[in-house]
């Protein structure tokens, strides 16, 4: 096992999620079988299944955006009762504002919290965040000038400057098209590396996901639950070119196995 990957396996639990469910319409449809989880600190984790298996749900409930039926969501030690400081959020679009500037979006969430005062001071770091995904310059520059991929960049941005200990991720760079998805995949990784960012993706993706993460989780059809939890032994940084590697191609194929048998025996 390569030395990063044990290091991550032995760092401490940031979020423990236990016999965490969820049921909708007074419990006659169930979105969300109990599921337990850690996520470890600086690790990056995926989970992938068929559409309508609750993923978005389990994302959801991570955030604090909805409760659970069953179970407690831990962070850092502390329930997750609602939304919370230390949760960054991602959605598949960008969602930014059009009627400010790459460097106001940015700064939007902290001009909410902490008032347009706190805002300003945080300005130069807004800044070296664009710089950091590469787009140093676009500061002033609309919503509506931005490429789909300079949109999400931004995104990220907003995302962190909030300095976030768990980033979750809701398929974030689903929109694009596969050669701006596999650039923003790469800068992901690297953020995450540089800010030891603990994150959690959905995808629909199997080498996304392969390519992404330490620990792929494996979610049956609805109600979901984790089949397997796959462990990725593979150095970082990946690259793009490990995609053609056999033992990348293993994992692929392994975990579209997985998937088959939980849709057949679902």
């Amino acid at each position: 096992m390569a030395e990063q990957t044990v290091g991550r396996s032995l760092a401490r639990p940031v979020y423990q999620l236990r016999n965490v469910s969820k049921s909708f319409g007074f419990g006659r449809i169930r979105a969300l079988d109990p599921v337990d989880l850690d996520l470890r600190e600086g690790s990056f984790s995926s989970v992938i299944g068929p559409s309508g298996c609750g993923k978005s749900t389990l994302l959801k409930i991570m955030a604090g955006v909805t409760p659970p039926s069953t179970g407690s969501v831990i962070l850092d030690g502390k329930p997750v009762l609602g939304a919370r400081r230390e949760i960054g959020m991602m959605y598949q679009q960008a969602t930014l504002f059009p009627w400010l500037t790459a460097l106001d979006n940015v700064l939007l969430p902290i001009r909410i919290r902490d008032g347009r005062a706190a805002a300003e001071a945080r300005r130069k770091e807004a800044q070296d965040l664009l710089e950091l995904v590469g787009l140093k310059g676009f500061d002033k520059v609309y919503p509506r000038q931005l490429s789909g991929g300079m949109a999400q960049r931004t995104s990220i941005c907003r995302m962190l400057i909030t300095e976030p200990q768990v980033l979750l991720l809701d398929e974030p760079f689903s929109a694009l098209d596969e050669l701006a998805r596999d650039f923003m995949n790469i800068e992901l990784q690297r953020i995450c590396l540089s800010r030891n960012a603990t994150a959690f993706l959905i995808t629909h993706s199997i080498p996304e996901a392969v390519l992404l993460s330490d620990v792929v989780y494996i979610m049956s059809p609805r109600p979901g639950k984790f089949l397997e939890a796959v462990h990725i032994d593979l150095p970082r940084p990946r690259t793009l070119e490990m995609m053609t590697a056999p033992e990348f191609g293993e994992y692929v194929r392994y975990i579209r196995s997985r998937l088959d048998e939980g849709a057949v025996t679902a």
